[in-house]
C-alpha cells in the first residue's frame, strides 16, 4: 500500500465511523466532526478529523472545549494521521493530556468467516444483547441505555451477534456496513469463558455476514495495549493501518 493509498483508507474508515458508530449529537466543524453520546466510548464523545491535513486554530480548540463543557463532558480530541502535523504538540502545550492509544486495523475480502450455529445474528439489538455487551465493560460503558442510544441510530445494514453455549450467552459483538466497508465492534467475551476461542468464532461469524452482505473490506479499532485482541484480529486477516491517540483537557 502506497502512502497515498494508506491515507485514503484511513479517511474511508474515519468517515464511515460517523455512520457506523453514530453519536447522539453530531456537528460538522470545518474538516472535523464533533460528537457527543452521554460519555459512552471515546469515539462517540470526541472531535475527529474527517480529511487529511485537518487543523484546529486556538479559537476552534477553545470552541470545541466549551461545547463539551456545555454538554457536561470532558473535552476530547482524537488525533489520527488525518490531523495536521503539529496539532498534537500544540494541544499538549495547552494542557491537553493523553488518555488512550489505539490502532485501526483493516482486512480485505475474502473473509475467513464460516457460519457458526452457536452464533445468533439479529438485525437489531434486544435487551439481552445490550445487557451482555455492557456487562463486562469498563465502568463508563456499563449502561445499556447509553449503548442503545448509539446503535439504535445506525441507518445502514447492521447485525448484532450473540454466542451461546449450553444456554449461556457468553460473547457479544456487532458489525455494520457502509459503502462496501464493514466495521466490527463491541466485541466482548465473558471473562470466565476466555481462552476457549469464543472471540474467534464470534468475529468469524461477523466477517462471514460482512462478506455475504457485499463488503470488500472490514475494519476495526482496538486499544494499542490489547495484545491478545490484536493477535486474534491479525490471525483473521486484519493488519495494522494506523495509530491514533485521544487527548482530553
Amino acid at each position: 500500500m502506497t502512502a497515498g493509498e494508506r491515507i485514503a483508507a484511513i479517511e474511508a474508515c474515519e468517515q464511515r465511523l460517523v455512520n457506523l458508530w453514530p453519536a447522539v449529537d453530531t456537528l460538522i466543524w470545518g474538516d472535523w466532526v464533533v460528537r457527543c453520546a452521554h460519555g459512552y466510548s471515546g469515539r462517540a464523545n470526541s472531535a475527529s478529523a474527517l480529511r487529511p491535513g485537518a487543523d484546529l486554530d486556538n479559537a476552534a480548540i477553545e470552541d470545541i472545549a466549551q461545547l463539551y463543557h456545555g454538554a457536561g463532558l470532558q473535552p476530547a480530541i482524537r488525533l489520527t494521521p488525518l490531523a495536521a502535523p503539529g496539532l498534537a504538540r500544540r494541544l499538549l502545550a495547552q494542557g491537553w493530556r493523553l488518555r488512550t492509544r489505539s490502532v485501526g486495523m483493516l482486512a480485505a475480502a475474502p473473509f475467513p468467516g464460516p457460519a457458526d450455529a452457536a452464533v445468533a445474528l439479529a438485525s437489531s439489538p434486544d435487551a439481552g444483547w445490550l445487557a451482555g455487551a455492557t456487562r463486562w465493560q469498563e465502568e463508563s460503558k456499563r449502561n445499556p441505555a447509553h449503548l442503545n442510544a448509539i446503535v439504535s441510530r445506525i441507518r445502514t445494514p447492521a447485525v448484532f451477534a450473540t454466542l451461546t453455549e449450553d444456554g449461556a450467552r457468553l460473547a457479544f459483538g456487532m458489525a455494520a456496513l457502509d459503502r462496501g466497508m464493514a466495521e466490527i465492534g463491541s466485541i466482548i467475551v465473558d471473562p470466565a469463558a476466555r481462552g476457549r476461542g469464543l472471540g474467534r468464532r464470534l468475529v468469524g461469524a461477523l466477517l462471514g455476514w460482512a462478506g455475504g452482505s457485499g463488503a470488500s473490506r472490514a475494519f476495526l479499532q482496538v486499544e494499542a495495549g490489547n495484545a491478545a485482541a490484536r493477535a486474534l484480529y491479525a490471525s483473521l486477516g486484519f493488519a495494522d493501518l494506523y495509530d491514533y491517540s485521544e487527548v482530553r483537557l
